[in-house]
């Protein structure tokens, strides 16, 4: 192996992890405010870790957002707006954060920010990725998924032409996202918190390990590539007429082909998936995403590479 085929990267210094972007979702809130008492379990050498609340007015009244998702607004045009009377509390929140950990896409911005997210959906324990070219959270992907084995860890990836998320963690140089599920919003479930305990220690434990020198040597993962979002039906009012079929309730990542069941309406009739190609629905029948008009996202499977990597 040459020189010329390691990729080189600064040791990584600054690691934030969010919990409370949305309010309700109370794994991630209950690990960060724990952290902030008794953070010896997350501390590594050599690295500033910053367990922080990113939407306290949400999370103190248990509720997804105060004016608007906090996680969809950090976008130029948000960022950089004057604020004034009317300007919505996850705005302001929004230049607070990106002048805090940020500022997004400079070289002063946070190496690496784990946002801690639930859902409703069966997903177990995901990882989300929006660089389908960033080497270092390719590897640490890779690290987890084995470290976790054989618990389940897929991982989704969101970089899309035209579906912009614009979300929280997006102001760190290594963004990524964890989503556990499934829970209710405004519950919080000791399996389910100790899964997403476990994905923060292997996550930092990879960084540990780089910082120290360890190579990586090339890798492989595969990942669910965000597609399009599919609506429930609609009447004309609309309002939804169909709900998620039994058959698809549940079955986050599970292939779907032509002919299976997508929907059921109230009358009994079966909507059923009409493309050529296999998907990989996910997100199936979030509660969140009910205003976001939104039944589940369709994925395609890939695999993504990384190159021999060493800080």
């Amino acid at each position: 192996m040459t020189s010329r085929s390691v990729v080189h990267k600064p040791p990584v210094r600054k690691v934030a992890i969010f919990g409370g972007t949305h309010g309700n979702e109370l794994s991630g809130i209950y690990l960060v405010k724990h952290w902030q008492e008794h953070g010896a379990e997350i501390q590594r050498t050599g690295v500033e870790v910053k367990p922080f609340i990113t939407n306290p007015r949400a999370v103190k009244k248990c509720t997804r957002y105060i004016d608007c998702d906090l996680n969809r607004v950090f976008d130029p045009d948000n960022l950089g707006r004057t604020v004034v009377e009317d300007t919505p509390y996850e705005v302001r929140r929004a230049q607070e954060i990106n002048h805090i950990f940020g500022p997004k896409g400079s070289d002063d911005a946070y190496d690496l920010i784990f946002d801690l997210h639930n859902t409703t959906s069966n997903m177990g324990c995901t990882l989300i990725l929006e660089n389908s070219r960033d080497d270092f959270t390719i590897q640490m992907s890779h690290y987890i998924k084995n470290a976790l084995a054989p618990e389940r860890c897929p991982v989704l990836l969101i970089e899309h032409p035209t579906l912009k998320y614009a979300t929280t963690r997006s102001v760190a140089k290594h963004p990524v996202g964890m989503e556990v599920g499934p829970q209710p919003h405004g519950v919080v479930r000791a399996d389910t918190l100790d899964k997403m305990r476990k994905m923060i220690k292997h996550g930092l434990d990879f960084v540990h390990l780089f910082n120290k020198g360890k190579e990586f040597p090339p890798c492989t993962v595969e990942v669910y590539k965000i597609m399009e979002k599919v609506d429930y039906p609609r009447n004309k009012n609309d309002e939804i007429i169909a709900v998620i079929h039994p058959k698809l309730q549940d079955q986050d990542w599970q292939p779907v082909n032509k002919g299976d069941p997508l929907f059921l309406t109230l009358d009994g009739e079966v909507i059923a998936y009409k493309g050529d190609s296999t998907v990989y629905p996910t997100f199936i029948n979030e509660a969140a995403y009910y205003e976001k008009k939104q039944a589940f996202v369709k994925t395609v499977k890939i695999k993504l590479t990384a190159e021999h990597l060493r800080s």
